[in-house]
């Protein structure tokens, strides 16, 4: 499994009758940012609860390249405890324990070690929290969103400094996350999920050289060979999301054109693959 972080063969999860996960079969890369991304009930929680231990798969099987910590959008934190606390008792539960990693996560933050967790703001909270998970010293560190309570320049600085700690470490992150506009330039892989599967995975640069919007007048087909991601039709225009080879650079005959996307414009065409004229993404 070398230079994999997840793999999975099968993967299913079963609640009675409905499947969270099904014959799901991924190999996510290690030492990368990872962004896991769907709708609401797409199996993202499942799967990163599979990956941490918490809930055993129905069939199938999880190979995991080393130690795990999932960190929740609900922050395993204990009000009364002082910052240092929770630090000391991370130190205890975890049989690697780096403390200075834990505290230099915190003082990048200035957050003061005196104050009862309960004392401190929710964006505060969220650092005690991730100074712990990073204390551990995880191989993979699963974050289903705990970053969801940060304002917006938040959460740009608690990305940054993770593609940091990626960077200096061999250490893997899988980011799940709903705030679409902001994985720009902080994954450098992509899974989405929808009803269970997986619908898109791969390196995030490669699937962007992969795919185009194509513009041009109504019409019921694209006009190059690919698969049609998404479509929208006016009486007089027709927009396709097309994956092919050469992607934007695909070679459309006027009057149509073709067009880069971004990665929130993919994330959104693959999670909404028909739209209505004048709707908005």
């Amino acid at each position: 499994m070398s230079g994999v972080a997840i793999e999975t063969h099968g993967l299913g999860k079963r609640y009675r009758s409905l499947w969270a996960l099904k014959d799901f079969s991924v190999s996510l890369p290690a030492n990368k940012v990872i962004a896991l991304v769907g709708a609401n009930g797409a199996g993202k929680s499942t799967l990163m609860s599979i990956a941490a231990g918490i809930l055993p798969a129905s069939e199938g099987e999880i190979h995991i390249d080393g130690r795990v910590v999932l960190l929740s959008q609900e922050k395993p934190l204990y009000r009364s405890f002082k910052v240092s606390d929770m630090l000391a008792f991370g130190r205890h539960l975890n049989r690697v324990w780096d403390q200075q990693r834990a505290l230099n996560w915190l003082g990048r933050f200035d957050i003061p070690l005196d104050r009862p967790c309960g004392k401190l703001s929710g964006g505060q909270q969220t650092q005690v929290a991730m100074s712990v998970a990073l204390g551990a010293r995880p191989s993979v560190l699963l974050l289903d969103e705990p970053l969801a309570n940060l304002d917006p320049v938040a959460r740009r600085d608690v990305t940054g400094e993770l593609l940091a700690e990626v960077a200096d470490s061999d250490m893997t992150v899988v980011l799940s996350t709903h705030v679409v506009a902001e994985l720009a330039g902080v994954g450098d892989h992509l899974l989405l999920l929808s009803q269970g599967h997986s619908t898109l995975d791969g390196d995030v640069e490669d699937l962007l050289t992969q795919h185009a919007r194509l513009v041009g007048p109504r019409a019921a087909a694209p006009p190059v060979e690919g698969q049609v991601v998404q479509e929208q039709h006016t009486e007089r225009q027709s927009t396709f999301v097309v994956r092919t080879l050469l992607g934007a650079d695909t070679p459309v005959a006027e009057p149509w054109k073709a067009q880069p996307l971004t990665l929130e414009d993919l994330v959104l065409a693959y999670l909404k693959p028909n739209r209505s004229p004048g709707e908005e993404l």
